[in-house]
Protein backbone atom coordinates (compact mmCIF):
# COMPACT_ATOMS: atom_id res chain seq x y z
CA UNK A 1 0.00 0.00 0.00
CA UNK A 2 1.17 3.50 -1.01
CA UNK A 3 2.04 5.46 1.59
CA UNK A 4 0.23 8.68 1.29
CA UNK A 5 2.01 11.64 1.12
CA UNK A 6 1.24 14.64 3.48
CA UNK A 7 2.83 18.17 3.34
CA UNK A 8 4.06 19.35 6.63
CA UNK A 9 3.53 22.90 7.30
CA UNK A 10 4.62 24.56 10.65
CA UNK A 11 1.67 24.65 12.63
CA UNK A 12 -0.97 23.14 10.19
CA UNK A 13 -3.20 19.84 10.88
CA UNK A 14 -1.65 17.22 9.96
CA UNK A 15 -5.03 16.01 7.63
CA UNK A 16 -6.99 18.16 5.72
CA UNK A 17 -10.36 16.01 4.76
CA UNK A 18 -12.90 17.59 2.06
CA UNK A 19 -15.86 19.73 4.01
CA UNK A 20 -18.29 17.37 4.15
CA UNK A 21 -21.33 20.43 3.67
CA UNK A 22 -19.24 20.86 0.15
CA UNK A 23 -18.78 16.85 -1.08
CA UNK A 24 -18.95 16.99 -4.70
CA UNK A 25 -17.55 20.36 -4.87
CA UNK A 26 -14.01 21.11 -5.68
CA UNK A 27 -12.66 22.81 -2.73
CA UNK A 28 -11.54 22.04 0.61
CA UNK A 29 -11.93 23.30 4.44
CA UNK A 30 -10.56 26.32 5.74
CA UNK A 31 -8.00 24.77 8.56
CA UNK A 32 -9.61 25.51 11.78
CA UNK A 33 -6.62 26.23 13.75
CA UNK A 34 -4.54 28.51 11.00
CA UNK A 35 -7.32 30.19 9.11
CA UNK A 36 -5.39 28.61 5.81
CA UNK A 37 -8.05 28.06 3.02
CA UNK A 38 -7.21 25.64 0.36
CA UNK A 39 -7.04 26.05 -3.41
CA UNK A 40 -10.30 26.30 -5.55
CA UNK A 41 -13.45 27.60 -5.26
CA UNK A 42 -16.14 27.80 -2.56
CA UNK A 43 -19.61 27.67 -3.38
CA UNK A 44 -21.02 28.45 -0.41
CA UNK A 45 -19.06 31.44 0.57
CA UNK A 46 -21.43 33.69 -0.98
CA UNK A 47 -24.23 32.32 1.42
CA UNK A 48 -22.21 32.44 4.29
CA UNK A 49 -21.60 35.85 3.86
CA UNK A 50 -25.03 36.74 3.55
CA UNK A 51 -25.57 35.13 7.13
CA UNK A 52 -23.02 36.12 9.01
CA UNK A 53 -24.38 39.89 8.05
CA UNK A 54 -28.18 39.05 8.65
CA UNK A 55 -26.57 37.50 12.16
CA UNK A 56 -24.82 40.91 12.42
CA UNK A 57 -27.80 43.02 11.38
CA UNK A 58 -30.09 41.15 14.26
CA UNK A 59 -27.56 41.79 16.88
CA UNK A 60 -27.26 45.54 15.87
CA UNK A 61 -30.91 46.08 15.61
CA UNK A 62 -30.91 44.13 19.43
CA UNK A 63 -29.00 46.91 20.82
CA UNK A 64 -30.26 49.38 19.29
CA UNK A 65 -34.12 48.50 20.68
CA UNK A 66 -32.65 47.87 24.11
CA UNK A 67 -31.45 51.37 24.14
CA UNK A 68 -34.43 52.34 23.17
CA UNK A 69 -36.61 50.65 25.57
CA UNK A 70 -36.33 52.65 28.94
CA UNK A 71 -36.62 55.89 26.98
CA UNK A 72 -40.47 54.65 26.00
CA UNK A 73 -41.01 52.61 29.23
CA UNK A 74 -41.52 56.13 31.36
CA UNK A 75 -40.39 59.73 31.29
CA UNK A 76 -37.66 60.80 33.48
CA UNK A 77 -38.79 60.58 36.99
CA UNK A 78 -42.05 59.35 36.61
CA UNK A 79 -42.81 56.12 37.83
CA UNK A 80 -45.41 53.43 36.25
CA UNK A 81 -48.04 54.00 38.53
CA UNK A 82 -47.88 57.80 38.63
CA UNK A 83 -48.09 57.35 34.32
CA UNK A 84 -51.17 55.14 35.28
CA UNK A 85 -53.01 57.67 37.66
CA UNK A 86 -52.29 60.42 35.06
CA UNK A 87 -54.06 57.80 32.39
CA UNK A 88 -56.72 57.33 34.83
CA UNK A 89 -60.54 59.12 34.03
CA UNK A 90 -60.58 61.56 37.20
CA UNK A 91 -63.38 60.88 39.22
CA UNK A 92 -66.40 63.22 39.25
CA UNK A 93 -66.88 66.02 41.89
CA UNK A 94 -69.19 68.16 43.64
CA UNK A 95 -68.16 70.98 45.47
CA UNK A 96 -70.69 72.58 48.51
CA UNK A 97 -70.76 75.58 50.99
CA UNK A 98 -71.94 75.15 54.34
CA UNK A 99 -73.16 77.55 57.04
CA UNK A 100 -74.14 76.92 60.68
CA UNK A 101 -74.92 78.56 63.68
CA UNK A 102 -75.31 78.45 67.05
CA UNK A 103 -76.53 80.03 70.30
CA UNK A 104 -76.27 80.84 74.01
CA UNK A 105 -77.03 82.76 76.78
CA UNK A 106 -73.79 84.89 77.19
CA UNK A 107 -72.21 84.90 80.69
CA UNK A 108 -69.57 87.33 80.35
CA UNK A 109 -69.49 90.97 79.68
CA UNK A 110 -66.77 93.14 78.58
CA UNK A 111 -66.55 96.42 79.49
CA UNK A 112 -64.88 99.79 77.58
CA UNK A 113 -64.74 102.58 79.65
CA UNK A 114 -62.22 105.44 80.65
CA UNK A 115 -61.30 108.63 81.64
CA UNK A 116 -60.73 111.91 79.63
CA UNK A 117 -59.46 114.89 81.43
CA UNK A 118 -58.70 118.92 79.74
CA UNK A 119 -56.51 121.25 81.25
CA UNK A 120 -54.33 124.60 80.32
CA UNK A 121 -51.17 122.38 80.87
CA UNK A 122 -50.10 119.44 79.84
CA UNK A 123 -49.32 118.38 84.15
CA UNK A 124 -52.26 119.41 84.48
CA UNK A 125 -54.41 117.67 82.18
CA UNK A 126 -52.32 114.49 82.96
CA UNK A 127 -52.74 115.15 87.06
CA UNK A 128 -56.45 115.27 86.77
CA UNK A 129 -57.03 112.38 84.30
CA UNK A 130 -54.47 110.47 87.24
CA UNK A 131 -56.98 111.12 89.90
CA UNK A 132 -60.52 109.99 87.61
CA UNK A 133 -58.59 106.86 86.60
CA UNK A 134 -57.62 106.05 90.11
CA UNK A 135 -61.49 106.98 90.99
CA UNK A 136 -62.42 104.42 88.02
CA UNK A 137 -60.08 101.50 89.60
CA UNK A 138 -61.28 101.83 92.82
CA UNK A 139 -65.15 101.89 91.75
CA UNK A 140 -64.29 98.91 89.40
CA UNK A 141 -62.95 96.86 93.09
CA UNK A 142 -65.79 98.06 95.29
CA UNK A 143 -67.95 96.53 93.06
CA UNK A 144 -66.18 92.98 93.20
CA UNK A 145 -64.24 92.85 90.40
CA UNK A 146 -60.54 91.24 90.61
CA UNK A 147 -57.50 93.00 89.08
CA UNK A 148 -56.88 89.97 86.86
CA UNK A 149 -60.10 91.65 85.09
CA UNK A 150 -58.91 94.87 84.56
CA UNK A 151 -56.52 96.05 81.60
CA UNK A 152 -55.18 99.80 80.86
CA UNK A 153 -55.90 99.57 76.86
CA UNK A 154 -55.05 102.68 75.94
CA UNK A 155 -53.34 106.49 77.14
CA UNK A 156 -53.13 109.39 75.52
CA UNK A 157 -52.19 112.94 76.25
CA UNK A 158 -52.18 115.71 73.03
CA UNK A 159 -52.92 119.39 72.66
CA UNK A 160 -55.71 121.20 72.30
CA UNK A 161 -55.86 123.85 69.36
CA UNK A 162 -57.89 126.84 68.62
CA UNK A 163 -58.44 128.91 65.42
CA UNK A 164 -58.41 132.55 65.45
CA UNK A 165 -60.64 134.34 63.49
CA UNK A 166 -57.91 135.02 61.54
CA UNK A 167 -57.49 131.46 60.65
CA UNK A 168 -54.50 130.55 62.62
CA UNK A 169 -54.33 127.53 65.11
CA UNK A 170 -53.22 128.24 68.88
CA UNK A 171 -52.63 125.57 71.41
CA UNK A 172 -54.98 126.59 74.38
CA UNK A 173 -54.69 123.10 76.73
CA UNK A 174 -53.74 120.29 76.72
CA UNK A 175 -56.58 116.83 76.86
CA UNK A 176 -55.29 113.62 79.03
CA UNK A 177 -57.37 109.99 78.37
CA UNK A 178 -56.92 106.75 79.63
CA UNK A 179 -59.37 103.87 78.34
CA UNK A 180 -60.14 100.57 80.44
CA UNK A 181 -61.16 97.16 79.48
CA UNK A 182 -63.31 95.35 82.39
CA UNK A 183 -64.32 91.62 82.51
CA UNK A 184 -67.42 91.53 84.72
CA UNK A 185 -68.15 87.67 84.97
CA UNK A 186 -71.46 88.10 87.10
CA UNK A 187 -73.57 89.67 83.83
CA UNK A 188 -76.76 90.94 85.92
CA UNK A 189 -74.21 93.20 87.69
CA UNK A 190 -73.07 95.00 84.40
CA UNK A 191 -75.50 98.13 84.27
CA UNK A 192 -75.03 98.41 88.19
CA UNK A 193 -70.90 98.43 87.68
CA UNK A 194 -71.64 100.96 84.72
CA UNK A 195 -73.18 103.01 86.95
CA UNK A 196 -70.96 103.25 89.63
CA UNK A 197 -68.04 103.94 87.31
CA UNK A 198 -69.78 106.97 86.18
CA UNK A 199 -70.68 108.03 89.91
CA UNK A 200 -66.67 107.66 90.78
CA UNK A 201 -65.39 109.67 87.60
CA UNK A 202 -68.28 112.71 87.03
CA UNK A 203 -67.55 114.49 84.11
CA UNK A 204 -64.36 112.74 83.44
CA UNK A 205 -66.09 109.35 83.12
CA UNK A 206 -66.47 107.44 79.49
CA UNK A 207 -68.45 104.56 78.97
CA UNK A 208 -67.50 103.30 74.97
CA UNK A 209 -68.88 100.13 74.64
CA UNK A 210 -70.22 96.72 76.19
CA UNK A 211 -70.12 93.01 74.72
CA UNK A 212 -72.10 89.88 76.00
CA UNK A 213 -70.27 86.88 75.05
CA UNK A 214 -69.39 83.70 76.72
CA UNK A 215 -65.80 82.69 78.33
CA UNK A 216 -65.04 79.51 76.83
CA UNK A 217 -66.70 79.48 73.26
CA UNK A 218 -65.14 76.21 72.31
CA UNK A 219 -68.63 74.19 72.96
CA UNK A 220 -70.73 76.82 71.02
CA UNK A 221 -68.31 76.93 68.23
CA UNK A 222 -68.45 73.03 67.98
CA UNK A 223 -72.20 73.03 67.81
CA UNK A 224 -71.93 75.47 65.12
CA UNK A 225 -69.17 73.28 62.96
CA UNK A 226 -72.03 70.06 63.26
CA UNK A 227 -74.26 72.41 61.67
CA UNK A 228 -72.21 73.81 58.83
CA UNK A 229 -70.72 70.00 58.29
CA UNK A 230 -74.91 68.88 58.14
CA UNK A 231 -75.75 71.60 55.85
CA UNK A 232 -72.03 71.03 53.43
CA UNK A 233 -73.56 67.38 53.58
CA UNK A 234 -76.99 67.93 52.51
CA UNK A 235 -76.47 69.93 50.02
CA UNK A 236 -73.91 67.81 48.23
CA UNK A 237 -76.72 64.83 48.75
CA UNK A 238 -79.23 66.64 46.89
CA UNK A 239 -76.90 67.28 44.29
CA UNK A 240 -75.68 63.67 44.09
CA UNK A 241 -79.75 62.79 43.54
CA UNK A 242 -80.45 65.30 41.10
CA UNK A 243 -77.53 64.18 38.82
CA UNK A 244 -78.70 60.48 39.21
CA UNK A 245 -75.57 59.63 40.97
CA UNK A 246 -74.78 58.26 44.50
CA UNK A 247 -72.88 60.92 46.94
CA UNK A 248 -69.14 59.09 47.15
CA UNK A 249 -66.33 59.63 49.96
CA UNK A 250 -65.44 63.07 51.04
CA UNK A 251 -62.17 64.64 48.91
CA UNK A 252 -61.51 67.48 50.97
CA UNK A 253 -62.86 70.00 53.73
CA UNK A 254 -62.03 73.73 54.61
CA UNK A 255 -63.51 75.43 57.45
CA UNK A 256 -63.53 79.01 57.47
CA UNK A 257 -62.98 81.88 60.34
CA UNK A 258 -66.17 82.07 62.57
CA UNK A 259 -67.60 84.87 63.56
CA UNK A 260 -68.19 86.40 67.11
CA UNK A 261 -70.08 89.26 68.44
CA UNK A 262 -68.55 93.03 67.75
CA UNK A 263 -69.18 95.82 70.44
CA UNK A 264 -72.10 96.98 71.45
CA UNK A 265 -73.23 100.86 72.23
CA UNK A 266 -74.76 101.11 75.57
CA UNK A 267 -76.99 104.16 76.55
CA UNK A 268 -74.60 107.16 78.75
CA UNK A 269 -74.82 106.42 82.57
CA UNK A 270 -77.27 109.11 84.15
CA UNK A 271 -75.13 111.98 85.94
CA UNK A 272 -76.24 111.54 89.46
CA UNK A 273 -75.18 107.83 89.34
CA UNK A 274 -77.92 106.95 91.04
CA UNK A 275 -79.53 103.97 89.09
CA UNK A 276 -78.07 101.42 87.24
CA UNK A 277 -77.70 101.38 83.34
CA UNK A 278 -80.59 99.33 81.90
CA UNK A 279 -79.02 96.52 79.29
CA UNK A 280 -80.07 93.34 77.32
CA UNK A 281 -77.34 90.66 77.07
CA UNK A 282 -79.62 89.04 74.56
CA UNK A 283 -77.81 85.53 73.14
CA UNK A 284 -74.54 85.17 71.66
CA UNK A 285 -74.55 83.20 68.17
CA UNK A 286 -71.31 81.50 66.81
CA UNK A 287 -71.33 81.08 63.07
CA UNK A 288 -69.21 78.57 60.66
CA UNK A 289 -68.66 78.27 57.26
CA UNK A 290 -67.35 75.24 55.63
CA UNK A 291 -66.36 74.54 52.15
CA UNK A 292 -66.34 70.44 51.18
CA UNK A 293 -65.64 68.28 48.13
CA UNK A 294 -67.15 65.01 47.66
CA UNK A 295 -67.38 61.98 45.08
CA UNK A 296 -70.23 61.45 43.11
CA UNK A 297 -70.29 57.91 41.99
Amino acid sequence: MTPRHTDHHPGALPDARPDARFQGHTGWRADAVTGRRSAGKRPGGRFRALAVGAVAGAALGGVLLGAAAPALAAAPGTTVSEAAAARAPQPTTVTVSGSGRAAAAPDLAALSVGVEATRKTAKEALAAQSAAAKALVEALHAQGIAERDIRTESLSLSPVYTQSPEGESKVTGYQAGQTFSVKVRDIDRTGQIIGAVNEATGDAGRINGVVFDVADPTRLRAKAREAAYRDAHDKAAQHARLSGHRLGRLVSLTEGESSRPGPGAVPSAPADGGEGVPLAPGEIEEHVTVTAVFELV
